[in-house]
């Protein structure tokens, strides 16, 4: 085993009974987020002319769906109390998890790819075609991510648990690089300039950002990606 990569043993983490009121709240926004990103051309319009129109409506009915999902104990991190697992143990993935990862996978992989893309675009043409990559990119990206998860081939999406205890780095991992990549771009596009210069600068921010963020998980640097090696048993958030 690699000693750079920091780890930690199940038996060592101290175990929930129950998920406190301000833990469950917590996890709503985080879900509505998600279940908000899926229309992404529609979604991007929104990021590039503002709040209005018919995402009132989608976002009105992601707040109702994930409301009623968390009361229920139905979303990720909104349960009454954790799972208690032996990471060894062969136990069934419940459908309402599989189905907010792979929503969660689908948003961070096709926004990240298509911002990605959306930056290169400009580099090398000159031009900002991001409305345009989105409207055309996106459902064929996103939706064999979809497909991957409908079959259990995501990482927290499989039929068991077992394999928790480095699945959730992979999750983690991804989730805070692109969560650091995406608006540390942002930022420079309403700061810098519109020209040449500027957009060789925001896509090596970006992609740096990326492979920073991605060796600092894969050494288990970053909270939530440390791997945890089987022991007895351990709370699963």
């Amino acid at each position: 085993m690699n000693p750079q990569v920091k780890i930690e043993y199940d038996t060592e983490r101290k175990i929930r009974t129950r998920n406190k009121t301000y833990y469950r709240v917590n996890h709503w926004p985080i879900w509505i987020f998600v279940f908000f990103l899926i229309p992404g051309p529609v979604t991007f319009k929104l990021f590039a002319e503002g709040f209005g129109g018919n995402m009132v409506w989608w976002l009105a009915a992601v707040l109702v769906g994930t409301g009623i999902a968390g009361l229920r104990g139905r979303l990720p991190g909104s349960e009454p109390a954790p799972y208690i697992i032996r990471f060894t143990e062969d136990r069934p993935n419940p459908l309402y998890r599989r189905i907010c990862y792979t929503f969660a996978w689908g948003a961070a992989i096709s926004y990240g790819l298509l911002n990605l893309v959306g930056l290169v675009v400009a580099v090398t043409t000159g031009k900002w075609m991001m409305k345009q990559i989105y409207w055309y990119g996106y459902f064929p990206v996103v939706i064999p991510v979809w497909i991957l998860g409908a079959l259990g081939q995501l990482p927290r999406v499989k039929p068991s648990t077992a394999g928790e205890g480095h699945e959730r780095r992979y999750f983690y991992g991804t989730v805070w690089a692109m969560c650091i990549a995406q608006p540390t771009v942002g930022i420079l596009w309403k700061i810098l300039p519109r020209n040449h210069t500027s957009d060789v600068i925001e896509l090596v921010t970006f992609v740096s950002v990326l492979a920073l963020v991605g060796w600092m998980s894969v050494r288990g640097l970053l909270p939530r990606t440390r791997r945890i090696l089987p022991g007895e048993i351990a709370a699963l958030d």
